[in-house]
């Protein structure tokens, strides 16, 4: 069946909501691990772009079965990150970095295997904007149509690399090749906010995400790890997801941040949020310093303010508060079926309603 969606949660015409649950339709539930080949295009890509299908890539690999990436580079501007073609290299996937004046724009993914071909034509790159908060529009063609149409990925694949461009094969680039400097360092840092990475994500508390705050020190209901769930699309409010956990059964993906609790009066350096890749597929912050102190509730607003590229701010928002009314509408979106919401909104119009100068 054919899908198209406009995304996020805008409009969609079946069960795929945007190009990651697309993704998902095509490389995961209808795709068994070892079988064909998965194919991604993408002229911008970034570590937190693939987060979600790294463990995907590297089961289908070790099964028998091939990955093929062709992105975008370039030495002037940030197109695609040291960190993403690293990780894809790591995981075995065979990576092709095209450098052009007229950059490669095309956001192309999908599979081809014994039942045919699928197809992903999409305006979202494999980044976390891309993946997520961005305006993007995504269709999904499946193997009847792409045969019906004549479409063959082997095919498309073969004379894009057979073009008279600068293509640089990554799979076979040492540590010293030129090719590394097409690729933007992720890990740079005081990098200047992008205006629409200056965002405020508003998230309403559950009892899960209180119960240890309410807790009175010493007693059980304090117990276990205190954090906050977060949305299951927030690859593009966080720095790059590249600590994978080494404990374990389940991949997990994490980013230490600079969080200042408002509340409490206290900076934590090591502040940890991280991406359950193999579990839920929810993002988590790590809220310890929280523990004990009373400050929220269930149905308070977590308030999570980037000031920075690993800076925030975290304020909580009392239910009955005269800014919790204002700040109540931008939680559009539900996590889960406990009523749990989230949304974002811009830090200069949530300062004015907090009476903050960001």
């Amino acid at each position: 069946m054919n899908f198209f969606s406009l995304h996020p949660n805008i409009y969609a015409t079946g069960r795929p909501q945007g190009l990651i649950g697309m993704l998902e339709n095509v490389w995961v539930s209808n795709h068994t691990p070892g079988e064909g080949i998965l194919y991604l295009i993408s002229g911008f890509s970034n570590y937190n772009g693939g987060v979600r299908f790294y463990e995907t890539f590297t089961e289908h690999i070790n099964q028998g079965g091939r990955v093929v990436a062709i992105l975008g580079g370039s030495t002037s501007q940030r197109l695609s990150s040291r960190q993403v073609v690293e990780e894809l290299l790591n995981r075995g996937v065979e990576v092709h970095v095209i450098n052009r004046k007229r950059i490669l724009h095309a956001k192309l993914y999908g599979a081809s295997n014994n039942l045919g071909e699928s197809l992903i034509v999409s305006s979202g790159n494999f980044t976390g904007p891309g993946m997520s908060q961005n305006i993007e529009a995504s269709l999904l063609l499946d193997n009847n149509t792409t045969q019906s149409m004549g479409f063959s990925w082997n095919e498309m694949i073969g004379e894009m690399l057979n073009q008279n461009w600068h293509i640089h094969n990554m799979t076979n680039a040492t540590d010293t090749s030129p090719a590394w400097n097409l690729l933007y360092d992720e890990r740079t840092t005081n990098l200047t906010l992008d205006e629409t990475e200056r965002v405020t994500l508003i998230v309403t508390l559950g009892h899960a995400d209180t119960a240890r705050i309410q807790a009175t020190p010493g007693t059980t209901a304090g117990q276990g790890t205190q954090y906050f769930w977060l949305s299951k699309d927030s690859y593009d409010f966080f720095p790059p997801l590249t600590i994978r956990n080494r404990r374990g059964t389940k991949a997990t993906y994490s980013s230490l941040i600079n969080m200042n609790y408002i509340d409490i009066n206290y900076t934590d350096t090591q502040c940890r949020v991280t991406f359950e890749a193999e579990n839920n597929f929810d993002f988590r912050l790590g809220t310890g310093k929280l523990r004990y102190t009373g400050v929220a509730g269930s149905n308070d607003i977590a308030a999570i303010t980037r000031i920075g590229d690993s800076d925030y701010e975290l304020r909580i928002i009392k239910q009955g508060a005269p800014e919790y009314t204002q700040l109540d509408p931008y939680a559009v979106s539900f996590i889960g079926n406990k009523g749990k919401r989230y949304g974002y909104i811009p830090n200069d119009e949530f300062g004015r309603i907090i009476g903050v100068t960001f």
